[in-house]
Protein backbone atom coordinates (compact mmCIF):
# COMPACT_ATOMS: atom_id res chain seq x y z
CA UNK A 1 0.00 0.00 0.00
CA UNK A 2 1.07 3.80 -0.57
CA UNK A 3 1.77 6.14 2.23
CA UNK A 4 -0.47 8.59 0.94
CA UNK A 5 0.85 11.02 3.20
CA UNK A 6 3.95 10.82 2.67
CA UNK A 7 2.95 11.14 -1.06
CA UNK A 8 0.85 15.01 -0.08
CA UNK A 9 4.06 16.12 1.67
CA UNK A 10 6.14 15.45 -1.01
CA UNK A 11 3.63 16.88 -2.97
CA UNK A 12 3.24 19.74 -1.32
CA UNK A 13 7.56 20.14 -1.23
CA UNK A 14 7.26 20.14 -5.14
CA UNK A 15 4.89 23.11 -5.23
CA UNK A 16 6.56 25.14 -3.18
CA UNK A 17 9.96 24.45 -4.50
CA UNK A 18 9.05 24.64 -8.25
CA UNK A 19 7.85 28.74 -8.40
CA UNK A 20 8.54 31.10 -11.22
CA UNK A 21 8.96 34.96 -10.89
CA UNK A 22 7.39 35.75 -13.67
CA UNK A 23 6.05 33.29 -16.67
CA UNK A 24 5.76 34.38 -19.87
CA UNK A 25 5.04 32.82 -23.19
CA UNK A 26 8.61 32.49 -24.04
CA UNK A 27 8.93 30.30 -20.87
CA UNK A 28 5.84 28.67 -21.99
CA UNK A 29 7.66 27.31 -25.11
CA UNK A 30 10.48 26.58 -23.72
CA UNK A 31 9.23 24.34 -20.85
CA UNK A 32 6.97 22.51 -23.65
CA UNK A 33 9.48 21.49 -25.65
CA UNK A 34 11.69 20.32 -23.06
CA UNK A 35 8.70 18.35 -21.84
CA UNK A 36 8.21 16.80 -25.84
CA UNK A 37 12.00 16.05 -25.49
CA UNK A 38 11.91 13.93 -22.62
CA UNK A 39 9.03 12.26 -23.48
CA UNK A 40 10.31 11.13 -26.76
CA UNK A 41 13.93 10.04 -24.45
CA UNK A 42 11.17 8.46 -21.93
CA UNK A 43 8.93 6.59 -25.06
CA UNK A 44 5.55 8.68 -24.11
CA UNK A 45 3.40 9.58 -26.10
CA UNK A 46 1.26 12.30 -24.66
CA UNK A 47 -0.56 15.64 -25.07
CA UNK A 48 0.97 18.36 -23.49
CA UNK A 49 -0.86 21.74 -22.57
CA UNK A 50 0.72 25.00 -21.02
CA UNK A 51 -2.10 27.57 -20.08
CA UNK A 52 -1.74 30.88 -18.17
CA UNK A 53 -4.73 32.87 -16.95
CA UNK A 54 -7.33 30.89 -19.24
CA UNK A 55 -4.87 31.79 -22.37
CA UNK A 56 -3.62 28.43 -24.09
CA UNK A 57 0.20 29.20 -24.45
CA UNK A 58 1.83 25.63 -25.37
CA UNK A 59 0.00 22.78 -26.91
CA UNK A 60 1.36 19.38 -28.08
CA UNK A 61 0.15 15.93 -29.26
CA UNK A 62 2.30 13.66 -29.82
CA UNK A 63 1.09 10.90 -32.49
CA UNK A 64 -1.10 8.13 -30.85
CA UNK A 65 -3.12 10.60 -28.62
CA UNK A 66 -6.85 11.43 -29.41
CA UNK A 67 -8.64 14.01 -28.57
CA UNK A 68 -10.02 11.80 -25.53
CA UNK A 69 -6.16 13.37 -24.14
CA UNK A 70 -7.47 16.80 -24.94
CA UNK A 71 -10.44 15.97 -22.50
CA UNK A 72 -8.46 14.40 -19.83
CA UNK A 73 -6.15 17.44 -20.07
CA UNK A 74 -9.31 20.29 -19.93
CA UNK A 75 -10.83 17.82 -16.44
CA UNK A 76 -7.04 17.85 -14.56
CA UNK A 77 -6.82 21.77 -15.27
CA UNK A 78 -9.99 22.29 -13.99
CA UNK A 79 -8.90 20.86 -10.41
CA UNK A 80 -5.85 22.48 -10.66
CA UNK A 81 -7.71 26.13 -11.05
CA UNK A 82 -10.10 24.89 -8.19
CA UNK A 83 -7.78 24.09 -5.64
CA UNK A 84 -4.69 25.52 -6.45
CA UNK A 85 -2.90 22.86 -6.15
CA UNK A 86 -1.65 19.67 -8.28
CA UNK A 87 -4.13 17.22 -9.39
CA UNK A 88 -2.33 14.35 -7.99
CA UNK A 89 -2.88 16.08 -4.97
CA UNK A 90 -6.10 15.81 -4.62
CA UNK A 91 -6.41 12.62 -6.05
CA UNK A 92 -4.10 11.49 -3.61
CA UNK A 93 -6.14 13.09 -0.88
CA UNK A 94 -9.32 11.45 -1.63
CA UNK A 95 -7.55 8.46 -1.70
CA UNK A 96 -6.32 8.99 1.88
CA UNK A 97 -10.12 9.28 3.14
CA UNK A 98 -11.86 7.02 0.46
CA UNK A 99 -13.91 9.35 -1.35
CA UNK A 100 -14.68 10.35 -4.91
CA UNK A 101 -14.48 14.00 -5.94
CA UNK A 102 -18.18 13.87 -6.02
CA UNK A 103 -18.58 12.31 -2.52
CA UNK A 104 -15.95 15.24 -0.77
CA UNK A 105 -16.65 18.23 -3.07
CA UNK A 106 -19.96 18.05 -4.78
CA UNK A 107 -18.50 18.46 -8.30
CA UNK A 108 -19.04 16.12 -11.13
CA UNK A 109 -15.77 13.67 -11.89
CA UNK A 110 -16.97 14.25 -15.55
CA UNK A 111 -16.16 17.82 -15.50
CA UNK A 112 -12.95 17.15 -12.70
CA UNK A 113 -10.15 14.77 -12.94
CA UNK A 114 -8.38 14.78 -9.79
CA UNK A 115 -5.74 12.06 -11.38
CA UNK A 116 -1.94 13.46 -12.16
CA UNK A 117 -0.36 15.31 -14.52
CA UNK A 118 -1.62 19.21 -14.23
CA UNK A 119 0.92 21.03 -12.01
CA UNK A 120 0.02 24.78 -11.12
CA UNK A 121 2.24 27.17 -12.02
CA UNK A 122 3.02 29.19 -8.99
CA UNK A 123 4.28 33.01 -9.42
CA UNK A 124 6.06 33.46 -6.03
CA UNK A 125 4.58 35.79 -4.05
CA UNK A 126 0.94 35.80 -6.48
CA UNK A 127 0.03 32.04 -6.29
CA UNK A 128 -1.15 29.79 -9.22
CA UNK A 129 -1.46 31.53 -12.51
CA UNK A 130 -2.17 28.45 -14.96
CA UNK A 131 -1.19 25.05 -15.13
CA UNK A 132 1.25 22.46 -16.92
CA UNK A 133 -0.50 19.33 -18.11
CA UNK A 134 0.16 15.95 -19.59
CA UNK A 135 -2.06 13.43 -20.08
CA UNK A 136 -1.37 9.84 -22.31
CA UNK A 137 0.52 7.59 -19.40
CA UNK A 138 0.23 6.46 -15.87
CA UNK A 139 -0.32 9.46 -13.64
CA UNK A 140 2.69 9.19 -11.61
CA UNK A 141 4.93 9.14 -14.79
CA UNK A 142 3.12 12.08 -15.83
CA UNK A 143 3.26 14.08 -12.76
CA UNK A 144 7.07 13.25 -12.21
CA UNK A 145 7.96 14.32 -16.15
CA UNK A 146 6.33 17.84 -15.28
CA UNK A 147 8.29 18.08 -12.06
CA UNK A 148 11.98 16.79 -13.65
CA UNK A 149 11.69 19.38 -16.43
CA UNK A 150 10.29 21.90 -13.80
CA UNK A 151 13.29 21.56 -11.46
CA UNK A 152 15.88 21.29 -14.17
CA UNK A 153 14.20 24.74 -15.60
CA UNK A 154 14.39 26.30 -12.52
CA UNK A 155 17.64 25.01 -11.81
CA UNK A 156 16.39 23.51 -8.57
Amino acid sequence: MEDYEKMLTDIKKQEEMLQFTEFTSETALQIGIKLIEKAKKENLFLAIDITKSGHQLFHYAFEGTTPDNDAWIIRKNRVVNRFWTSSLYIGTKLKLIDKTIDQKYFISDMEYSAHGGAFPIIIKNVGVVGTITSSGAEQIIEHNLIVEVLTEFLNK
